[in-house]
């Protein structure tokens, strides 16, 4: 869905990729980033938020944590990070980032509640009155008092399925008395997820029912004593520059974006937005069966945010074969593992063991088996690769680097 943009707006990136692989510098099953893009998108999405008063705090499970990115956002003015589990958050403070959202949209397991509160958190988000208590008793005992914001719901809201969770409106005025009169706590917020959608049937984005319980549970909050002077409405989900002002409109106070710095959020796909392209999915032609090559797979995972769609991708044995029609795609059953997909070149044309395969995929590296592999100088012309991480952060040494 991602590689007509890709190959539009962002070729050289293509073109550096495919030559660097060729090259034996970039891994097959990698999720690959064009750092000076990610850096410009991120300063120019931080440029806007700060015209609205917006605190941005971006997500990195779709770069699996790569410090490299984590530099590179941080240089385009980001206010921190998002952790969307412990995974996250570690990597975040290790690299000498800020910490700015815990707890949402996973919440902080038991056993990790201690060393959580020593990351120290701007906020952290609580869904229950027992998950402020021991988050404050984690804080308390480190002398801290912690910033927590409510995930509020009601009826009709939206969630994907096996992300519910939070208090109900009716409850709040309680969880408030709760978290103010908790040592170790401060009631800071409100939350939900996702308060935008992308919208097939127009072509754009919405503002779901949950942003509408945001306005609800500010109302709520704002009449009860222990309201802060700032009440932060933190509205992630689907976030670009483009959407900003309708954000900032409904009330919202922090954005996360994720996708957004990368330029593959759904809004990107049809539309060309101020990010441009700066990740792609690559891997290789691993072997040809009667006459059938197959590439390797790892992380071929296709976010299921468009549903059913043909899947194509490059295919190229150097960077001059950038222009050659995409191929189709048999992706692996989704109840199998993906060791292999299957190529179909059309007419004629023959590929050969070792080719690149580019796929222009919405990647969410956190939860595959490929690596990520950092480009910078692309934009100089001179591209290279800036470093190999596992899905955890963690450096990997490969080609010229072992």
């Amino acid at each position: 869905m991602f590689l007509r943009p890709l190959l539009d707006r962002n070729p050289q990136f293509v073109q550096a990729a495919i030559e660097l692989h060729q090259a034996g510098e970039i891994p097959a099953n990698s999720c690959v980033l064009d750092l000076d893009t990610i850096e410009s998108n991120t300063a120019g999405l931080c440029r806007r938020a700060r015209e609205l008063g917006l605190t941005v705090y971006a997500m990195t499970k779709q770069l699996g944590r790569a410090p490299g990115a984590l530099a590179t956002m941080t240089g385009g003015g980001v206010d921190g990070f998002v952790a969307v589990d412990m995974a996250c958050a570690r990597p975040i403070v290790r690299h000498g980032h800020n910490l700015g959202h815990l707890g949402h949209l996973v919440q902080v397991p038991s056993a990790e509640t201690s060393e959580a509160a020593g990351l120290e958190p701007d906020y952290w988000t609580v869904f229950s009155e027992n998950k402020a208590a021991t988050a404050a008793a984690a804080a308390h005992r480190l002398g801290r008092s912690q910033r927590m914001l409510v995930r509020v719901f009601a009826g009709g809201d939206e969630f994907y399925p096996g992300h519910e969770g939070g208090v109900a409106l009716d409850d709040l005025p309680a969880m408030i008395d709760r978290i103010a009169r908790t040592e170790g706590a401060e009631f800071a917020g409100l939350t939900t997820f996702p308060a935008l959608l992308f919208d097939a049937s127009t072509g754009g984005v919405r503002l779901t029912p949950n942003a509408d319980t945001l306005a609800r549970a500010a109302e709520i909050a704002r009449r009860h004593p222990a309201c802060p002077q700032r009440l932060e409405i933190n509205s992630p989900g689907t976030t670009s520059t483009e959407v900003l002002a309708m954000l900032a409109s409904s009330g919202a106070t922090q954005v996360e974006p994720g996708h957004g710095l990368t330029g593959t959020t759904p809004l990107h796909a049809v539309q060309e937005l101020p990010e441009s392209p700066a990740v792609l999915y690559l891997s290789e032609v691993a072997h040809i069966h009667q006459g059938v090559p197959l590439c390797f797979g790892g992380g071929l995972y296709v976010d299921p945010v468009f549903g059913d769609y043909e899947v194509r991708a490059v295919v190229a044995h150097d960077p001059s074969e950038i222009s050659t029609e995409p191929v189709p795609v048999d992706m692996p059953d989704p109840a199998g593992i993906d060791y292999y997909a299957r190529l179909h070149p059309s007419g004629r044309r023959t590929v050969a063991e070792g080719a690149t395969v580019v796929f222009g995929f919405r990647v969410q590296a956190f939860v595959t088996r490929a690596l990520v592999t950092g480009l910078s100088g692309v934009s100089d012309g001179e591209p290279r690769v800036a470093g190999v991480w596992n899905g955890f952060g963690d450096p990997v040494s490969f080609g010229a680097s072992r």
